[in-house]
């Protein structure tokens, strides 16, 4: 019987070494060398590391976060200098005021960003950082005589609930809610008053001759298109199916907690009321000879039938209505635009730098 010999190399084909030395190993899964060359590319030469564009270096060079602490401060400037006459005509009123009622109005003034804490609260489960809170409503008020009205907030708040860790789709919803919520306690509120005094306010003057039929023309027609959209683009359909659902389950879970529910709701009637009591007295500081209660009715009227005008803060519109309301409410013309004016200067403007420089340092330290 012959014996068989074995070279190594019949045992373990795995080292044989390749033709130019190496083990497959060493070689590319298509068979080549790491060295040799692709064709086409010619030895010795690989291709250029990709290097960012100058535009990416130039985005990147940009201190955004910088432009967007000053942008606050640069927007109150303009909008003062474009509503310079209006200011020089509310301080001037404010000067023969009575000091008690405006200072009494000033404070029912800040307790408004008190009840917009507590009602941003009432909207979500998660506990919010308190001091905070507060901060970016002062912060939102600013934001939103800046820009169309409520963008400015709602921007605001969004973004500071997304820095607190709540997802975008629970923020998103709580905001809705609140917005929700703060229009039926202002709805609810006016029509309750106008109930219980019926001669407190002629609702004609609000609304310009044959004003009401193509309002409700062009919100029939909205409400038309909307439906259109939903039955026909599939996308959106299932979004706003998706943020429906988010934004149901937070409802319930916001009205399971009876302490969330009082902020929620207490706070949304809280809100209205004090505007309107800053509105009242004012009205008492210049002597604006209007009983107190249709002063309210008529703030409500005004801020109700503005409410859909995109305005940076309602400026503007909501004077106007404003001036009309208190008219229709039994005050002399002029007396009632001094009020305004005034009103306007303390809500308004005298917290709108604060409010600019406290969005600003919000920025800067990434709370928002």
């Amino acid at each position: 019987m012959t014996a068989v010999r074995l070279s190594p190399d019949a045992l373990f084909p795995e080292a044989v070494p390749s033709g130019d030395g190496r083990s497959p190993e060493a070689l590319s899964p298509d068979g080549r060398s790491p060295e040799a060359p692709r064709a086409g590319v010619p030895r010795g030469e690989r291709p250029a590391p990709v290097r960012p564009s100058s535009a990416g270096r130039l985005l990147r060079r940009v201190p955004l976060r910088r432009i967007l602490v000053l942008l606050p401060l640069a927007l109150v400037v303009v909008v003062a200098v474009d509503n310079r006459a209006v200011l020089g005509a509310g301080v001037g009123h404010l000067t023969t005021a009575r000091w008690p009622w405006l200072l009494a109005a000033a404070g029912v003034t800040c307790l408004t960003w008190v009840a917009a804490a507590v009602t941003r609260q009432g909207a979500v489960v998660d506990r919010l950082p308190v001091l905070r809170l507060l901060a970016t409503q002062f912060a939102a008020g600013a934001a939103n005589h800046l820009l169309p009205t409520g963008l400015g907030a709602s921007a605001v708040n969004l973004r500071f609930m997304t820095v607190c860790g709540l997802p975008l789709a629970r923020s998103s919803a709580a905001l809705a809610l609140y917005l929700l919520a703060e229009s039926i306690a202002r709805v609810g509120l006016l029509a309750a008053l106008l109930v219980a005094f019926p001669d407190a306010l002629r609702l004609g003057p609000l609304l310009p001759p044959g004003g009401l039929t193509p309002l409700l023309l062009g919100a029939g027609a909205a409400a038309v298109l909307a439906v259109v959209a939903f039955t026909v683009v599939r996308r959106l359909r299932e979004a706003v199916l998706s943020f429906l659902r988010t934004a149901l389950g937070e409802a319930r879970s916001v009205h399971a907690r009876p302490a969330r529910m009082l902020a929620l709701w207490g706070g949304s009637l809280a809100f209205p009321l004090l505007q309107a009591s800053g509105l009242v007295l004012t009205g008492l500081a210049l002597g604006l000879d209007v009983p107190p209660v249709h002063m309210a009715v008529a703030y409500l009227a005004a801020t109700v039938a503005v409410a859909l005008v995109p305005t940076p803060g309602g400026l503007g519109s909501v004077e106007a209505a404003l001036v009309v309301a208190l008219v229709a409410a039994g005050g002399p013309a002029a007396v009632a635009t001094a009020v305004v004016l005034a009103y306007r200067i303390i809500t308004v403007w005298l917290p709108l730098l604060p409010g600019a420089l406290t969005l600003g340092a919000l920025v800067r330290r990434k709370i928002i």
